[in-house]
């Protein structure tokens, strides 16, 4: 399970005094269990996607602090953060392309908005962004 490696990825963090790679895996592995209490409390367990998830807004919350950080030159935490997202990425199953987004779309019956976004998120979670599926939907 992701879990787990990412428990064996924050050990070795510790062991080599990585504290770029330490501080993300702190942060991912409390973000983790907060979600697991909250699906606790539905009586559901935390799996793979979901972890997806969260690496995937993780990701995104780093790029808006990195961008924060190119504004007042900051280019020591520049750099932490570009190691802390290629981290995450390293975690993510292979994103779909757009192309790969067009067909499953247009093997859909129903091509309604909420009837994809409804698809990919039961099918395809964590494995396409849901904003880029909005993007190709609204091309077609």
């Amino acid at each position: 399970m992701l879990y787990d490696e990412i428990k064996k990825a924050n050990v070795q963090a510790m062991k080599d005094k990585d504290s770029v790679a330490r501080s993300f895996y702190s942060v991912v592995l409390n973000k983790i269990m907060l979600e697991n209490i909250k699906k606790r409390e539905k009586g559901e367990e935390v799996n793979d996607s979901d972890i997806a998830n969260i690496l995937q807004k993780t990701i995104k919350e780093l790029e808006e602090e990195k961008e924060n950080y190119k504004k007042v030159n900051h280019t020591e935490e520049v750099k932490n953060i570009e190691t802390q997202i290629e981290l995450a990425k390293k975690y993510l199953p292979k994103q779909l392309t757009k192309e790969e987004i067009k067909d499953i779309i247009n093997s859909l019956e129903d091509k309604s908005i909420p009837s994809v976004m409804k698809h990919f998120k039961a099918n395809y979670n964590g494995k396409c962004d849901m904003r880029e599926v909005q993007e190709v939907l609204k091309s077609l």
